[in-house]
């Protein structure tokens, strides 16, 4: 379990140490989360919240700098070395925020952006009606195929048709492969950037277990907290030098003030984790425990989308193979102390509060040291509890068992040896 904190304010105090423990008494499938390393955290809860400074190193509005001024460089340093790009904006402090910058950097109001459908794994920043992204820009969908596939030559088709001045590849909820190639090929096509949103797959193209957009996107862009395993924020990236002076604009001064530099020490010690070779043995682990996890739950004949999975993540229509709606099997599930959430399906005929599917990840329990023995237990156990949902007794049992194997595996603390 991370620290025990002390706080004169005893009620907030409470709250955290309540929600320390339950992190440690559940096991997390949340696709986007994970959970960082005590030096991570350490940087995070440094002085370094005291200070501001609008601006980049050694262009600030305030005085005092020289040492924020450091720690910035070296995290835009780690993250081109990581990610083998010629430039990186370490600043941005979600992702959303993030993308928010991209499109100001890129379009103008009203400009056509093409995106993965919501429900088909795209995100709410990638132009849904009620994001930024939809209400101030002109957004069009492609979707998955039937199964559940990206339709490259479907996608081509859709951009000749629309004209969109952005295309996004890169997603929430993707199980496989993203031939960031072939994107390329139709955005030159009809003439659009290529915006790479890799939030989710960070990890494992850091560890070369995934292709690079770095050859083929104009922009990519990635959170910092899920297979990379860092502080909550975000990073946006490009090989090319116009476009990175347009980023930056679009950061400081376009959507954000004065920089997290907390955040920004925190990023820059998870860029240092990723840089050892411990990171590349996770996440071939992480890759490894998600087929094993995945291929039980089709064992026991659930119906995942697209298949196999081929990164860290995968979903199953929980309404075609258990008779529930994502959000039941939510509510189950945490009653058994496991976390999980809700997600849409293609083509799903649920709200998105409701849904007809879940969404599971590997990122967090392979932190904590699961292995696919691990992962193949909570499969049956999650089938078991889902196919019973009113079975009181086996639920009972199913949570003595959840509470075992969390007290056998610890919230890892330090993941880099001195």
């Amino acid at each position: 379990m991370y620290k025990k904190i002390s706080l004169r304010d005893t009620e907030i105090e409470e709250l955290i140490e309540l929600e320390n423990q339950r992190q440690e008494d559940y096991v997390e499938l949340i696709a986007s989360e994970n959970y960082v390393s005590e030096d991570v955290l350490k940087a995070a809860g440094s002085c370094l919240t005291n200070k501001y400074g609008e601006g980049y190193p050694g262009k600030r509005y305030y005085g005092g700098c020289e040492y924020v001024d450091g720690i910035e460089t070296i995290a835009q340093e780690r993250a081109k070395k990581l990610f083998d790009v010629k430039y990186a904006n370490v600043q941005p402090y979600s992702g959303s925020v993030a993308n928010a910058a991209i499109f100001l950097s890129l379009l103008k109001p009203n400009d056509v952006v093409l995106g993965l459908d919501l429900s088909c794994g795209g995100h709410l920043s990638h132009g849904y009606k009620i994001s930024f992204s939809g209400i101030f820009y002109n957004a069009t969908t492609y979707f998955l195929d039937q199964n559940g596939h990206l339709d490259y030559d479907e996608i081509e088709k859709r951009a000749l048709e629309v004209k969109p001045k952005l295309i996004i590849c890169g997603y929430s909820n993707y199980s496989q492969i993203i031939d960031f190639e072939r994107f390329s090929q139709i955005a030159k096509k009809v003439n659009a950037y290529l915006l790479a949103d890799i939030s989710h797959i960070s990890g494992p193209i850091i560890a070369k277990l995934h292709p690079s957009p770095s050859p083929y996107a104009d922009v990519i862009m990635t959170t910092t907290h899920k297979t990379l395993r860092g502080t909550r924020g975000a990073i946006i990236m490009t090989n090319n030098e116009e476009l990175a002076k347009k980023i930056d604009r679009a950061v400081f001064p376009g959507y954000q003030g004065g920089p997290l530099f907390h955040q920004i020490a925190a990023k820059a010690v998870s860029f240092y984790e990723a840089l050892q070779p411990e990171f590349i043995e996770y996440q071939k682990q992480l890759l490894v425990n998600s087929k094993a996890f995945c291929q039980t739950f089709i064992n026991k004949g659930a119906k995942v989308i697209s298949g196999l999975t081929q990164n860290h993540l995968f979903s199953i229509d929980v309404k075609t193979t258990y008779g529930l709606t994502g959000k039941q099997c939510e509510d189950i599930l945490h009653t058994l102390n496991i976390t999980i959430n809700k997600n849409s399906i293609p083509f799903d005929t649920e709200k998105p509060t409701t849904t007809s599917g879940i969404r599971l990840g590997t990122a967090a329990m392979t932190s904590r040291g699961f292995k696919e023995d691990e992962f193949i237990i909570i499969a049956n156990l999650i089938d078991k509890a889902l196919r019973e949902p009113e079975n009181l007794i086996l639920h009972n049992v199913i949570r003595k068992e959840i509470v075992k194997l969390t007290h056998m595996f610890p919230i890892v603390r330090k993941y880099i040896e001195k």
